[in-house]
């Protein structure tokens, strides 16, 4: 069969609204063999890594996954918990957490899953799950508050790579950013507002984004201004002055210039500064991870001590709060207007299709 659809489709199912939430991916397990069948995958995708393709291939096969899966495995082990990898385990909260807020108002007409783009619970597997459930209309939300082709860019290619083998197609509203989204900015500020109110604050508080080569950016791509646009409006939420607070990048791969300035630079430069106390926020993390867990909590954290700190904070991604729920539920039914979503009726369903002689 050429194209897939739903096996024993019944065309009385009622039709429903689906709510897939995205994230990157993570491996199986902290070792070496899903280490490389995971980062095969990731880099891989062209929409991660812009290199002539041949080139990049042969530098991949050749080198890199010849030696970054198990220095990998190592730093997933420091963080690997009993339910898999943090970020899976957060995703499959943030998921239950809006599957509940939803359904609260409208029952079982909405549905929500959540996907990840690489490695287990792939969209096409969840997308199914949720046409088998009857949902004809779809909301698509990675989370990834800030737009770049690598990430929400590729949500979209795998997205459309599936929907290019379906019989039948939903009616699709794609969350491309809400970098600026009033909600999620207020749920930043309110999870900044309670560090403080339990910890105090610090000389400057860091916002650390994902970082990307420089020249996605001479390319088009809007990422860099997105991040500098968050980190306004949430030093304006915060009252901050320009002084209290610095956007940097962290997480940068390979030899070509990424985005600037760089986090651990920033961070092994501020003692010097007389900046001795800092507290890192990970705006562009929609859920703790390797990147945040390790990298921000503990490399990075290194890296001021020894030059002189004398305080690091890292203040946890929003994860599952009930702030970040809200700002993510506000979201979809933003994006749900002008759809029905009233819960379902079985009964008044039965009744109009025996009217109509169904």
């Amino acid at each position: 069969m050429r194209y897939r659809g739903q096996q024993d489709y019944d065309h009385r199912q009622p039709p429903r609204i689906g709510v897939l939430v995205t994230n990157l991916g993570t491996p199986d397990a902290p070792e070496k063999g899903a280490l490389r069948r995971y980062l095969k995958e990731f880099l891989s995708d062209p929409r991660v890594v812009e290199v002539p393709r041949l080139l990049w291939l042969c530098i991949l096969h050749g080198i890199i996954l010849n030696i970054r899966p198990a220095r990998s495995a190592k730093a997933y082990r420091t963080v690997w918990t009993e339910q898999g990898s943090p970020l899976l385990l957060h995703t499959r909260e943030q998921a239950s957490a809006l599957r509940k807020a939803l359904q609260k108002t409208y029952g079982d007409s909405v549905q929500v899953e959540f996907a990840m783009r690489y490695g287990s619970h792939p969209l096409s597997e969840q997308l199914q799950s949720l046409f088998d459930r009857g949902v004809q209309r779809l909301v698509v939300l990675p989370l990834y508050p800030q737009y770049s082709g690598p990430t929400t860019g590729s949500t979209f290619d795998a997205l459309a790579a599936d929907f290019r083998q379906r019989r039948w197609l939903p009616e699709l509203r794609f969350v491309a950013q809400y970098h600026d989204h009033p909600a999620y900015i207020s749920a930043l500020a309110a999870s900044v507002r309670a560090h403080w109110q339990a910890h105090g604050r610090a000389d400057r508080l860091i916002m650390s984004y994902h970082g990307e080569p420089e020249r996605y950016l001479h390319n088009g791509d809007p990422y860099h201004c997105h991040c500098h646009k968050t980190s306004r409006l949430l030093a304006e939420a915060l009252g901050l002055d320009a002084d209290d607070y610095l956007t940097c990048f962290q997480s940068r791969f390979g030899r070509e210039p990424w985005l600037k300035p760089y986090t651990d630079d920033t961070l092994r430069g501020l003692p010097a500064q007389g900046v001795t106390s800092v507290q890192v926020i990970c705006p562009g993390f929609s859920a703790d991870c390797l990147e945040t867990i390790e990298e921000i909590g503990v490399e990075n954290r290194g890296y001021f001590m020894e030059a002189g700190g004398e305080r690091y904070e890292y203040i946890p991604c929003l994860n599952s709060e009930p702030v970040h729920i809200e700002a993510l539920t506000t979201l979809v039914e933003e994006q749900m207007q002008g759809w029905s979503a009233k819960p379902f009726d079985a009964e008044a369903t039965q009744a109009r299709a025996r009217a109509l002689g169904a």
